[in-house]
């Protein structure tokens, strides 16, 4: 028997929606601790699939099964979260079971591969890579030889893309908040989304790079939490993050704003709903926003900088 277990992924965003320079893509974005999903797996002589997110991890094991030449296997997705509220549940699912599979046949496999089996990765390399060793992560994107169009994804087959820095996240409270309501994009309205705004100004892939650049990556190898959480405030309002913000709806964009008074920076995870936070304290944050009518709950955590566990 295999157990494997995966952190939630914090997406923080995007970084070239535009296309000039011959890439796109790119991404920033770091492991959490918690949430995280857990799956069993045994050797089995046909697929026996149960548990939490069910058509997820079937989905995932076909695939692994006819990549590998395997039998079958017995999967049991024994904790998981809600699937498109931001936090890569299908990634980080989809990862595990993969990677519980191979290990329970003794196969050794890269992430990556993994990932191009179980067809994740295709636009932000977060997932993946929190997956793969956890922190802070930024990728570079892929060429436009590689993928020609603006795509989430859900809906490419581009390979991962590479990892251009992977830095430890400091022991920093993370508050993570789930809003009551909110818009989750995804399937064919996520890819009318990449449509319609992309690609982005230039002017505004600048200004998202300078952002990470000058402000998060420096705040990040100083451990400067307000610095940081500067910069995050900053990232709502420009790029693609800001397209993904003023896609939600008013009432989570007023939780967000709460959430940015009561930390050092708040920002949206991927199309959201949730939202992450590092808050000055975690008693105060709690107190205030669990309060909230619009909001349905609030935990606090920290960064992964493990990756998955498989025991």
């Amino acid at each position: 028997m295999v157990l494997v277990s995966a952190p939630a992924r914090i997406h923080i965003t995007l970084v070239d929606l535009n296309g000039t320079l011959g890439r796109i893509d790119g991404g920033a974005g770091f492991a959490l601790h918690e949430p995280r999903v857990e799956v069993r797996v045994e050797q089995a002589d046909e697929l026996v699939v149960s548990g939490v997110h069910a058509e997820v991890a079937e989905r995932a094991a076909k695939r692994v099964l006819s990549a590998f030449s395997l039998p079958g296997a017995e999967v049991e997705v024994r904790r998981a979260y809600p699937r498109h509220v931001g936090l890569g549940s299908g990634t980080q699912l989809s990862l595990a079971v993969a990677r519980g599979i191979c290990s329970a046949y003794g196969i050794e496999a890269e992430v990556r591969k993994l990932a191009r089996v179980t067809g994740r990765g295709g636009t932000s390399g977060i997932g993946v890579a929190a997956f793969e060793g956890g922190g802070f992560v930024l990728d570079g994107g892929h060429s436009l030889r590689v993928k020609s169009g603006f795509l989430p994804s859900s809906a490419s087959d581009a390979p991962p893309p590479p990892v251009l820095l992977r830095h430890p996240m400091p022991e920093w409270d993370v508050a993570v908040v789930l809003p009551a309501l909110g818009e989750r994009v995804h399937s064919r309205r996520e890819v009318g989304v990449f449509r319609d705004f992309c690609p982005l100004p230039l002017s505004q892939v600048r200004e998202v790079c300078h952002i990470l650049l000058m402000k998060l990556l420096p705040a990040l190898a100083e451990e400067d939490i307000e610095s940081f959480g500067e910069g995050i405030n900053l990232l709502q309002e420009v790029g693609f993050k800001g397209v993904e913000v003023m896609l939600q709806r008013r009432e989570v964009r007023e939780v967000l704003e709460a959430c940015q008074r009561l930390s050092y920076g708040a920002g949206l995870s991927s199309f959201g709903p949730v939202i992450y936070a590092l808050p000055r304290s975690t008693a105060e944050f709690a107190e205030a926003v669990s309060a909230r009518r619009d909001v349905s709950c609030v935990w606090f955590t920290r960064a992964d900088n493990t990756g998955a566990v498989v025991r």
